[in-house]
């Protein structure tokens, strides 16, 4: 899809005063993409590209392409024509007219995606608003033009476990999202899984929510409430009226009731703790192994 990316933005573009360059990340594919990005570069002075040494990831991948650009704007797109070339006119004459410094595209619905996967989608936004300072519209996109100082500004937040969207929104700025209905890939398939889905969703609440340390804590101090008043209860009956408790049964659910909070408080706690463990190492967000640009 690039030959046909790269074309179909310079054909919508062509009257907009800008010159215009193409910065292509490769964020190690195993097909033919380095070959075709070879190609386009070597066919316009005005398309670039970097390679990754392996797949870190589309935050990685979104990083790098920031930080080699250099334009008064930058916009974020992907490459299979889901994000509409055409709407960069729109998103243009409505940074320059009305002084915006983020115009975004939001889409209006999910046509064509599993219904499954939508209803998650729709759960998600609606949670991480409820449990964070960040208001990320649903259905928001990384596609969005940005001034260059919103670029700059992005590039000094230095943390490896990135969420786009959350980071967009805690920058602030004045925003704009242009509502849009939702366009199917042109070619190909999602290489995001469902799970994988599910884990970056977390990553986004982990980033920009303490809400679960917060429910991790509540539920501990609930078991302790409920165990002490269990005790009250048994004894109580015990010395009122004789009648011994039938501990077995109580006893394993109550183990594995509160076993259960337990690791699963601790897992709350884990992945906090992971989070900074990984901060920690100061690893670089990616590793670019071939580029045509400094």
């Amino acid at each position: 899809m690039l030959a046909d990316f790269v074309r179909e933005v310079q054909r919508v573009t062509t009257h907009l005063p800008l010159t215009k360059k193409f910065i292509l990340v490769n964020d190690g594919s195993s097909d033919d993409t380095l070959a075709v990005m070879k190609a386009l570069a070597a066919s316009s002075d005005d398309i670039f590209y970097l390679s990754f040494s392996r797949n870190f990831g589309k935050e990685s991948a979104i990083l790098a392409g920031l930080t080699y650009s250099e334009g008064d704007f930058v916009t974020l797109m992907d490459a299979d024509l889901q994000d509409p070339p055409e709407l960069l006119n729109d998103m243009y004459q409505k940074m320059t007219t009305e002084n915006y410094d983020i115009v975004g595209c939001k889409r209006r619905n999910r046509q064509g995606e599993p219904a499954i996967r939508t209803f998650f989608a729709n759960r998600f936004y609606s949670l991480i608003n409820h449990i964070s300072d960040q208001e990320i519209p649903s259905g928001v996109r990384d596609f969005r033009l940005m001034t260059r100082q919103v670029v700059d500004e992005l590039l000094k937040l230095s943390e490896v476990n990135r969420f786009s969207k959350g980071l967009f929104a805690w920058a602030g700025f004045k925003a704009f999202y242009i509502d849009y209905d939702n366009v199917e890939r042109q070619a190909g398939k999602s290489s995001w899984h469902f799970w994988q889905l599910v884990s970056y969703s977390i990553d986004g609440i982990v980033n920009f929510s303490d809400a679960p340390l917060n429910f991790a804590t509540v539920t501990g101090f609930v078991s302790f409430v409920i165990s002490l008043c269990l005790a009250a209860f048994y004894m109580t009956k015990t010395l009122l009226f004789g009648d011994p408790v039938q501990g077995f049964p109580t006893l394993i659910i109550l183990m594995l009731l509160i076993g259960g909070l337990q690791l699963f408080s601790l897992g709350i706690i884990g992945k906090y703790i992971g989070k900074i463990f990984l901060e920690t190492k100061h690893r670089p967000s990616y590793i670019i192994k071939e580029k045509n640009l400094d």
